[in-house]
């Protein structure tokens, strides 16, 4: 509780030392303003309180921005005891610029109230000072000094509100690019992880079952689990990067910096498998480009090493199809086969991937071998493998079907290419 009372203890101190930065500089308009009207209102030749007068006026002016209604009505104190004294001095302009400043800082609820109370003073000015027969034109021209400066102090507000709004509105926009750049991060670090750690467990399996009848098979299958761990690791490389690099471009936010470090630390890891003995270098992992389309086959080929009986099936041309919507179709194909391998080992997939100009259908099948289970046993909850296939078909405005069939289960997805949100 000591803690929640202090913070806004220091929110306060920290508002009044900014406020006090401004004093030095609304000083000199203040001493301005002093200097000019001392000739025309004949303060030097007159007696000591006039002049005391004259500061009372426009001395208040320093601090009009830290406290405008509190100075505003300290110069309207000191106008009062001038009218009260039938003194005319033209330092009462001090009077247009607290009002400004109240209509430029402050809301309507407290603007409202300065500018009646400002008019009612020109007024009572008008009926006192106003040549015989020139009152109304008095009024007139004292209230329409009164409204400019009204105006003007309204207008700046505005002026700042927009400009506040406008920064505002860009730093949202930032921050929803960031958390939709987060997101896709997040769909293809999930996507990359269960499924390369999904075949490395098959085929520790494989290993494990067949090291003693067929060492070679075994040897075989634990090079496939050091290929495929590399191959995980340079794709969690390229999309961090990727991430990094929109970061950079963006340039604001701490949070991006962090994931830049994390890309770092998954560069280093990289570096002491490339050492190892990986295949690629670490230039070639960083330019080769997001999977699409065509790296299907390859994936259906990892499949089939961790036991799935993968059939692929490629309609119409894909080379119009763009790379981003290439790489949320391998990534349907990837998640579908994956929860295949997990859900039903021994089955066999069939995928279909058929596209136009304006529209691309995957379909991906299982068909499992008669079990006691079903082949959709624990496939009832929406995970966050099907979660994130669904923000993936929506970011196309496509829909996604997901559900049992007979002896198996269907994943059917349609995107539209036409208009991608």
């Amino acid at each position: 509780m000591k803690m929640a009372a202090a913070v806004p203890k220091v929110s306060r101190r920290r508002g009044l030392r900014r406020a006090g930065a401004t004093v030095p500089v609304d000083a000199l308009p203040a001493v301005a303003l002093f200097l000019v009207t001392l000739g025309p209102g004949r303060v030097l030749s007159g007696p000591a309180w006039l002049l005391a007068l004259q500061i009372a006026l426009v001395a208040p002016l320093a601090w009009r921005r830290c406290a405008p209604l509190t100075v505003m009505g300290v110069i309207g104190l000191a106008a009062a005891v001038q009218w009260a004294l039938d003194v005319q001095l033209p330092a009462d302009a001090a009077l247009l610029v607290a009002l400004y400043t109240v209509a430029a800082h402050r809301p309507w609820r407290h603007t409202l109230p300065a500018a009646l109370a400002l008019e009612a003073g020109v007024l009572l000015a008008a009926v006192r000072w106003a040549p015989p027969g020139r009152f109304p034109f008095t009024a007139a021209a004292l209230s329409a000094m009164a409204a400019a400066a009204l105006m003007a102090g309204l207008w700046v507000r505005a002026r700042r509100e927009y400009v506040s709004a406008l920064e505002r509105d860009r730093e949202h926009r930032a921050r929803l690019a960031v958390a939709e750049e987060r997101a896709r991060m997040t769909r293809d670090m999930h996507d990359i992880v269960t499924h390369n750690l999904s075949v490395m467990v098959a085929l520790a399996d494989s290993a494990a079952y067949v090291r003693h009848s067929a060492p070679d098979r075994a040897a075989e299958a634990m090079e496939h689990i050091a290929t495929t761990g590399r191959q995980a690791l340079q794709d969690m490389r390229r999309s961090l990067n990727a991430d990094r690099s929109t970061a950079t471009s963006a340039g604001a936010y701490h949070s991006e910096r962090s994931t830049a470090t994390s890309a770092g630390a998954y560069r280093s890891e990289h570096s002491v498998t490339t050492r190892a003995g990986a295949e690629q270098s670490e230039d070639s992992a960083d330019t080769r480009p997001a999977p699409g389309i065509a790296g299907l086959a390859a994936l259906a080929e990892q499949v089939r090493a961790a036991g799935l009986v993968v059939r692929v099936r490629v309609i119409g041309d894909t080379e119009t199809v763009p790379a981003a919507a290439q790489l949320t179709i391998y990534r349907l194909v990837q998640e579908s086969l994956t929860n295949t391998l997990r859900h039903a080992p021994g089955a066999r997939a069939e995928v279909r991937v058929e596209v136009s100009t304006h529209r691309a259908e995957v379909e991906v099948t299982d068909v499992s071998p008669a079990t006691e289970e079903p082949a959709h046993a624990g496939r009832a909850g929406e995970g966050r493998g099907i979660a994130g296939m669904r923000e993936r078909v929506a970011a196309y405005g496509g829909t996604l079907e997901t559900g049992p069939v007979p002896g198996g289960w269907r994943v059917l997805a349609v995107l539209d290419l036409g208009a991608p949100r």
